[in-house]
């Protein structure tokens, strides 16, 4: 199989130009970033408001393989195969963070045969939206010690800022480090630290808000921490959201580019699903709502994560109603759950795709399972799963998007499209708004991971306190938890037994509208592999021609 990137130059690209006419976007919605992608005005949903909704159809995973396990070529492959059935579909899809490119997992723009593309733009960089979210978030950071060297009449106290810095990398030593050392006119020196960009809440608040309006709003509501006599200080107090918004005015606009086969795809925003919630902006689903017949996003990781978030936090905030649910499977990944590389490790691992299935059926959706097909899977390995799925009595097809592109999902696409067309979108969720934030923890923790209980640290048991105080009690949660592990031990696999969720601290998103209670060894701020992908990615001066990304 050649490699993506090469896969990827031998594509027949269309202007960009063609595909905004394809979709009836007028011109002066469209902003143009070179021949081959382009933003949209957030007037066009105004302009289409009144419009009739498509199909929404979300796209899970198993617990993946720290390589990922095709989520994002199955997802590419189904909108592409709907096109191919005469039907009209769009995929929207998260933007890729530099830390993974350069990390272990690489780039998120799908791989083989099943790409968005220019896959390298989309996986550097693209539009310069990650580096907005960085600035902006970095712009609110240096405010705050600026304030305090000048006067601090906030009375902030410098112990309990709990804003920290961001930047699109994965670099371990930036987690906790001291800010403000060299003397009096360096600042007051203070414990600080980095997030990566993908998992700040500034990405979240671009990630759910609306319009520009709505985007000022939530950048006022961010907690910066606590003055002196306890009283909670938001980024509002510093008078800056104005400036912030206006960094990010181009950001919130959704980008447009193409699959391989020229079918539109909106990729939009970057959220992590372990950290964060994992999905691509609401702005952008709304738009290709409003523009096709069936729409395919996807969701970070496995049911556990990005899935429960989306159903529990994003569809609250956006008002979806979702029409199918595909979870994605692979033979490598139920190997690996299975702690081995047989057959029998194989059929082991199907327990970890039942819990997922199971957890999908909980909220009320009948799942089909897409079986991503690896060019060395063996018929029988194959057959294991489909059996297995049939015993279950869930739909199950196997996608071949990498090596045939829509062609090779247009089997898929089928049964996806009719279940789509059968729902009417409603749903179950697995707490109420009501619910304290400790009951939502473990709700999530015992029906969806299948814990047998919570343990709280001192630390977030004081959270959970203050988070009563302040009137936080009806937000949504957004656990923050390894993806390797229905547990919050890595090492755990397949359906753990006999554990608790043990949740360290409890992080306030108070702007984006959510709590986030942390859990196990998870990290805001990834750190790179022994041998990170960036030592293989390379540029050649005579062609300008990149290599080794993926």
């Amino acid at each position: 199989m050649k490699l993506d990137i090469e896969i990827a130059r031998q594509a027949s690209l269309v202007e960009i130009e063609e595909i905004r006419e394809n979709l009836n976007i007028k011109e002066e919605e469209f902003w143009h970033f070179g021949r081959y992608k382009g933003k949209v005005s957030l007037r066009l949903n105004e302009r289409l408001k009144h419009r009739p909704e498509g199909k929404l159809i979300v796209v899970t995973a198993i617990t993946p393989t720290k390589f990922g396990e095709g989520k994002t070529t199955t997802s590419i492959g189904l909108s592409m195969g709907i096109n191919k059935l005469g039907k009209s579909s769009i995929v929207a899809i998260r933007e890729p963070s530099l830390g993974p490119v350069f990390g272990v997992k690489g780039g998120a723009a799908g791989g083989g045969f099943s790409q968005v593309l220019p896959m390298e733009d989309i996986n550097l960089h693209f539009t310069g939206d990650i580096h907005a979210v960085t600035t902006a978030n970095n712009l609110l950071a240096g405010v705050i010690d600026n304030h305090i060297h000048f006067s601090n009449t906030l009375r902030l106290d410098t112990r309990k800022i709990m804003w920290k810095r961001a930047m699109d990398m994965n670099d371990r030593n930036l987690r906790n480090l001291v800010v403000g050392l060299g003397g009096k006119k360096q600042g007051y020196p203070r414990e600080d630290g980095f997030i990566i960009s993908a998992a700040s809440e500034i990405m979240a608040i671009l990630t759910l808000s609306q319009n520009i309006g709505d985007l000022k709003e939530r950048l006022g509501k961010i907690l910066v921490g606590f003055s002196r006599n306890d009283q909670p200080v938001f980024a509002r107090d510093f008078r800056i959201c104005g400036a912030m918004s206006v960094v990010l005015r181009e950001a919130i606009k959704p980008n447009l580019v193409q699959t391989i086969e020229n079918t539109p795809a909106f990729v939009h925003s970057g959220p992590f699903a372990n950290i964060s919630f994992g999905t691509n902006s609401i702005v952008a689903t709304k738009m290709a709502l409003k523009l096709s017949d069936y729409v395919v996003t996807e969701c970070g990781f496995g049911s556990d994560l990005g899935f429960e978030k989306y159903i529990d936090l994003v569809s609250r905030f956006a008002g979806y109603k979702i029409h199918a649910v595909v979870v994605v499977t692979t033979v490598r990944a139920l190997k690996h759950q299975g702690g081995g590389g047989d057959l029998p490790a194989l059929k082991q691992g199907l327990a970890n795709l039942g819990k997922h299935i199971e957890n999908v059926r909980s909220l009320g959706f009948a799942p089909i399972v897409a079986v991503n097909v690896f060019p060395d899977n063996l018929s029988q390995e194959l057959d294991c799963i489909t059996d297995y799925c049939t015993r279950k009595g869930v739909a199950v097809e196997l996608s071949e998007a990498y090596e045939r592109g829509g062609e090779g999902s247009m089997a898929l696409a089928r049964k996806v499209t009719t279940i789509a067309d059968q729902s009417r979108g409603h749903f179950e969720r697995i707490y109420e708004l009501e619910d304290s934030i400790q009951e939502k923890i473990e709700k999530v923790a015992l029906k969806v991971y299948g814990a047998d209980g919570v343990i709280y640290s001192w630390d977030a048991k004081r959270k959970l306190k203050l988070i009563s105080k302040i009137g936080l009690d009806q937000f949504p949660i957004c656990i923050a938890k390894t993806p390797l592990s229905f547990s919050d031990n890595k090492k755990k696999l397949n359906v753990p037994t006999g554990w608790r969720l043990n949740i360290n601290e409890i992080n306030i998103a108070h702007g984006a509208g959510y709590v986030i209670p942390i859990s196990g060894d998870v990290m805001l701020m990834p750190g790179l592999p022994r041998v990170p992908s960036a030592e293989h990615i390379d540029i050649d001066p005579e062609t300008n021609q990149i290599s080794g990304l993926f």
